[in-house]
This record gives C-alpha cells, structure tokens and sequence, in this order.
C-alpha cells in the first residue's frame, strides 16, 4: 500500500496551491458561538428532548446496525497516524501457569495508536482557521501536549437524535461514486427529493452513502488518494439548517481533491471552526440503504479520554 507516498504528494500540492494563492482567499478566522463565550459542544446544543423523543418514534422494524468499520493494524489511516495493540498475561509469563487455588487466567491488552483512524468523530479542536479554533479560541489557549485545554472529548454529551441517510449512489446511479465529486445544496435535495421528499431538520445527524468503503482492504491505494465529499456550499448550506453531525462512508468527508485549489480542508474549518458541527468519518450505512430506510435513530458515545481530540466511534442506527 502507497498510502504513505500518496499522502505527502497530496499535501504537497495543497502547500503549494495555498501559496499560489496568496492573499486571493480571505477567511475570517473568528467565528462567536451563538451558545455564548464558554460553549464547546457547538451544534449539539440543537439537539433537544423533543429531538430524542422524536428519534424514538422512528424505530419501526426493530432492527439495530452498527456503523463502525474494524480498526486494527491494517485499516488504512492518515499517516502519519499508525495503530498496534498488544496482548499479555500478567502474572502468567509461561504455559500453564495460572493464579491462586481457583487456577484464574486472563488476559489485558496494550492500545497504541492515534486516536484518527477507522469510524472517527472529530471534536472542535481538531481543526482550526489561522490558530483560531471554533468559538474565537486561540490556538495557545487549547494546545497542550498532554490533552487539549478544551473541546477535549470529555466534553461531548451521549448523542441520540435522528439520522438522515443519504444515498448518493442511488441518486446518481453509481455502485461507487468517483473521487472529486462535490456535493453541495443541489445534489443534497435531490438525494431528499429521491428518497421521498425528505426534510433535514435542527439537531439531525447527515450521512452520506457513497459505497466508498467498499474499497477498503480491495484498493486501499485509490480509497487513500481522495474520495467524493460535502463542498464548501454544501457544508454551509448543512450548518446553517442546524444540523449536529455530518459524517460520511469515506476518511476525509469532504471532497478531494478539494474543489479549490489551496483551500485544505476548508470544509473542516467551515463545520467544525466555524460553525461547530461535528463530523463523523468511515461511518457504513450500508444495510440501511439495502433496506431502502433512510431515517432513523442514531446514537454516538464516544469514550470519555480526557483531552483527546477525535475518537474512534461505533455509532448504532436503529430503524
């Protein structure tokens, strides 16, 4: 796998656009949350009670799907980001051995890897505008090598709203749609319009169906290179129906190659820096969509590790 080559060449070519830009791009770099000076949860305050009850009533079949994908040592990943785990057996060094009278076994495992690999949720202080992250936070205030100051994962409340499921391979008629694709407002109410004239409301969580992950493990070196995704306008035109996540079936969200050159990541800086919307990469909506149900209840609960700042998640869709 050329994961690693393809990477630095693709970063290579986003420094070397943003530089060819100059000042051609300007890009206000604090953005106040309309949830006050100490708010770090951003969009999921527009999740309320009556979204969770709402979510519930949405539960028809009684069926429940899980929308991680394994993570281990050869699910591809950002580099430099890397993952090993190791098993032992403290106490128990030779075959056979065990402890106390009641002969007990068992075994502890050893996790070391980067927090940003296989079905992730990237917090708020992941991404920010010119060492500015979301809520006009200065990059000094946060950063610390031991665990963000703020916007850590700690601070993510239990998610439970309902999830819209967008099949974007039904809508444009393709088993896989091809990398560079953007979608934006257009696309996205088609999808909605498709799928039975659908509306996306306040608290929603989005995820796009691209069939991208069925080249994970199958051509990890073109699923590496770039993907479909949201577009700039897409993700405003998200942001600004209220909507808490946004997430999608490939590791970057948004489209790449970037829709204008230069501009890295833009999408990112737009939901998370911006307008505080969480995003949720390598998430599989896979049997849903065979199922023909595009709505549900969904819920996320990352692990409470205190100042990290993504987490690999196993989100369930229930429908």
């Amino acid at each position: 796998m050329k994961i690693k080559k393809i990477a630095a060449a693709f970063l290579a070519s986003a420094l070397l656009g943003s530089l060819s830009m100059g000042s051609a791009f300007a890009y206000e770099s604090c953005h106040k949350s309309k949830w006050g000076p100490n708010d770090q949860i951003g969009a999921l305050n527009n999740i309320t009670k009556d979204n969770v009850l709402a979510a519930t009533k949405l539960i028809k079949q009684g069926k429940t799907m899980r929308m991680g994908i394994e993570t281990n040592a050869k699910t591809p990943a950002f580099p430099p980001r890397t993952y090993s785990v190791t098993i032992v057996r403290p106490g128990q060094d030779y075959e056979g051995q065990s402890l106390g009278v009641t002969k007990t076994n068992y075994h502890d495992d050893i996790l070391q890897t980067w927090v940003g690999i296989g079905t992730q949720l990237d917090g708020l202080g992941h991404i920010g505008i010119n060492n500015t992250y979301y809520n006009c936070t200065a990059g000094k205030d946060i950063t610390g090598i031991s665990g963000l100051k703020k916007f850590g994962i700690e601070t993510v409340p239990a998610v439970a709203t309902r999830a819209v499921l967008l099949d974007m391979t039904a809508l444009m008629g393709k088993d896989i749609i091809p990398e560079g694709t953007p979608f934006n407002q257009p696309e996205i109410e088609a999808a909605l319009k498709r799928q039975g004239n659908m509306k996306i409301n306040k608290g929603d969580i989005v995820i796009f169906y691209t069939g991208w992950h069925k080249l994970l493990g199958v051509d990890d070196k073109r699923n590496g290179a770039a993907h479909p995704g949201l577009g700039v306008q897409g993700a405003r035109y998200l942001a600004n129906l209220g909507v808490a996540m946004v997430g999608s079936d490939t590791w970057g969200l948004e489209v790449v190659p970037f829709e204008n050159e230069g501009q890295v990541f833009h999408v990112h800086q737009i939901l998370l820096a911006e307008f505080g919307v969480f995003i949720l990469e390598n998430v599989v909506a896979e049997q849903a969509i065979k199922d023909k149900v595009y709505e549900g209840m969904i819920t996320v609960a990352p692990h409470r590790t205190t100042g990290t700042v993504q987490a690999i998640v196993n989100p369930t869709f229930l429908y």
